[in-house]
């Protein structure tokens, strides 16, 4: 997975893409399983390993917040 974009790959395939793909769609709090249900037929986060890799990225950098397996923005 390439973290940013660059000349081959566009920004919306990019971990950094995705992340803010995820961010838009996501609500308020919401479960892992019912984001990706909403997410899984996009062409960019098609597969489960992207998704992933952009909610690990969204985490690592404290943009959401995961207790008792649910996902919520943070408002810092």
């Amino acid at each position: 997975m390439i973290i940013l974009p660059d000349k081959t790959i566009r920004l919306e395939y990019s971990v950094i893409g995705i992340g803010a793909i995820i961010l838009q769609c996501m609500g308020t709090s919401e479960s892992v399983s019912s984001l990706w249900e909403k997410l899984k037929l996009r062409d960019e986060i098609n597969t489960y390993e992207k998704f992933i890799s952009g909610l690990i990225l969204l985490f690592s950098i404290g943009i959401i917040m995961y207790n008792n397996g649910v996902l919520t923005k943070n408002k810092q």
